[in-house]
């Protein structure tokens, strides 16, 4: 088995066992895919990032849906990005920056600025005060208009409503049919009993990657920080139980009214 079949293969491992942590997953990513579609529409080459992109599962897709776009993925996780590189690197850049720490913004604003931002089930992981200043970083990447969009398992304020969410989403996987035969942590087991990722892995611990507590925070509170970050429209887009996209925009600065030709 050449590298590039062992790269895929596990990828294709990793998209199915995430199948059990987000309902509705693919619809999740077209929903996301529809919104930069959107804010980047009439742009020849629009410049997206992916904040957290693991293996690339999202920037993939985008790269399919936006074929004119540049899409980055971010992670600074060694395996996933080379997993990653290996079966998409045809079609998205990715970026070795630890979301939220260093000069991680320095690393795609290099690239010039940003028509959007997008994010899938990774800033949760983010402590609080790390969360804000990236919303604040984020929006400084970018271009007036640009638009940020965070798709992740967010829950709601009210805990009558938390519990329908759970049940709608509950519905959903009873639906679907069999779950995934493996979890995360199996697919993660499965990986350093594979033998042909030591280096990877070992390097993956060196750099002392853990993902932490969920921060707990509800979809409305991540809308407050998008809002406090400077983003002038904030607003859920899509939700299917506790399965939420919050898309912020960074508004256009007021345009001056136009003066009259006699007027100096």
């Amino acid at each position: 088995m050449t590298a590039e079949t062992a790269a895929r293969l596990w990828v294709d491992r990793w998209e199915r066992q995430q199948e059990l942590y987000a309902t509705a997953r693919e619809e999740r990513f077209h929903v996301v895919a529809d919104v930069v579609a959107h804010g980047t529409r009439g742009m020849r080459r629009p410049l997206v990032a992916d904040l957290g992109c693991g293996p690339g599962s999202l920037a993939a897709r985008l790269a399919d849906r936006l074929p004119h776009a540049r899409v980055l993925a971010v992670d600074h996780d060694p395996l996933l990005l080379a997993l990653g590189r290996a079966v998409h690197g045809d079609a998205v850049g990715f970026v070795d920056a630890r979301i939220g720490s260093g000069p991680w913004a320095a690393a795609l604003s290099a690239a010039g600025p940003l028509d959007a931002v997008v994010s899938t089930t990774a800033l949760h992981y983010l402590p609080v005060d790390v969360l804000a200043s990236v919303y604040e970083e984020v929006h400084g990447l970018l271009r007036p208009g640009g638009v940020l969009v965070n798709a992740d398992h967010l829950f709601q304020e009210d805990t009558a409503i938390r519990r329908l969410a759970a049940a709608v989403a509950g519905g959903h996987d009873a639906r679907r049919g069999p779950r995934p035969p493996e979890d995360w942590r199996g697919w993660w087991a499965g990986v350093a009993a594979d033998g042909r990722f030591a280096d990877l892995l070992a390097e993956r611990e060196a750099r002392g990657l853990d993902l932490g507590d969920d921060n707990g925070l509800t979809a409305q509170r991540h809308m407050e920080l998008m809002r406090k970050a400077g983003f002038g429209a904030v607003g859920s887009v899509w939700q299917y139980g506790h399965s939420c996209v919050l898309a912020a925009v960074r508004t256009r600065p007021r345009s001056l009214p136009a003066r009259h030709p006699e007027q100096g």
